[in-house]
């Protein structure tokens, strides 16, 4: 049987203001802005996709700003730290970035074999590392101020916090094309696809608080699939496990499904296409707002509304 489930698609996550998320991801990591649109459940608020130049599934990290909001807390039944994956010898240059902008972090350290792992957070205090490795082939953002040889190539890994890791192994393993690849201490390493940008870490911590949603925290982690009719063989699976998934819902550049796995967390399957240049072309991907059909007719509303953003890479230089 066709592998359905090929590793994952992207990560959503929640910020409490617009322009300095811009300038944290595109300014500071020196990812692609490839979209700006709208949360399709609140329009009046923006949802933006960072990725590699194209936004190819494995490097779309994608945030609704909430002006304002409070933030949320870390905890078990999240996903809790969104990993970069970054050329070993990169170290010095991002220990150094991340200084030059007053952003703190761990100091280096080894998880697995031939990963050394820097943790930081961006100013809404979401947890991100960075993995520093010789196991990527992807190219990075050549954005035209960060070196391309040091630039972020995607994803590493995603890492969900859990009471036991059971139930959501099976989940993995048993529905969503995974198998466990490594395992060191409290962390258990799944992947649909062994290479980077394909990783999920579940780690047990039955004794942390459960997670609450707010600013800082992750909304949910969204698995690719080839087309609809592997996302459709695909819900049938949940169905099956009694997860109680969502229709199928068209969200312009894939379609998708949403259900909650057994720790709690939202886990989406989203289409690997059609893609982010089916209205832009690629040399301009993210440089104006993009309204979903339905909301077109609103377009001069939700501009009034929606807070002017502009990206000035002159300051990141």
């Amino acid at each position: 049987m066709a592998q359905l489930i090929t590793g994952i698609h992207h990560i959503t996550a929640i910020a409490s203001g617009a322009q300095k998320n811009i300038d944290f991801y595109c300014g500071i990591l020196g990812l692609r802005l490839v979209k700006q649109t709208v949360n399709f459940d609140a329009p009046e608020v923006y949802h933006f996709y960072y990725g590699d130049e194209t936004g190819n599934p494995g490097s779309i990290l994608t945030f609704f700003p909430y002006e304002g909001l409070i933030k949320g807390r870390h905890g078990k039944g999240m996903l809790n730290t969104t990993a970069f994956s970054v050329p070993l010898h990169a170290l010095d240059y991002w220990l150094q970035r991340l200084k030059r902008y007053n952003i703190a972090c761990k100091a280096p350290y080894e998880r697995f074999e031939q990963e050394v792992v820097v943790y930081f957070e961006d100013e809404d205090g979401l947890g991100l590392e960075m993995i520093f490795n010789d196991k990527d082939s992807r190219p990075g953002y050549a954005n035209g101020y960060i070196p391309g040889e040091y630039a972020v190539k995607g994803f590493y890994n995603a890492e969900i916090w859990e009471e036991g890791y059971e139930r959501t192994a099976g989940l993995l393993t048993e529905q969503l094309d995974h198998v466990l690849i490594a395992e060191k201490g409290n962390r258990f390493r799944f992947a649909a696809t062994d290479s980077p940008g394909n990783y999920v870490d579940v780690v047990c911590s039955p004794d942390s608080m459960r997670g609450l949603s707010g600013s800082g925290t992750v909304h949910h982690l969204a698995f690719a699939t080839p087309d609809k009719e592997t996302q459709l063989a695909v819900r049938l699976k949940i169905v099956k496990r009694m997860l109680n998934p969502t229709p199928v819902l068209d969200r312009n550049y894939f379609t998708s499904i949403y259900f909650r796995e057994p720790g709690g967390v939202l886990f989406e399957v989203a289409t690997s296409g059609p893609g982010f240049a089916i209205d832009e072309t690629g040399d301009h991907l993210g440089e104006a707002l993009k309204l979903p059909e339905q909301f077109e007719p609103r377009r001069e509303e939700l501009e009034k509304k929606l807070k002017p953003v502009k990206f000035n890479d002159e300051r990141y230089k």
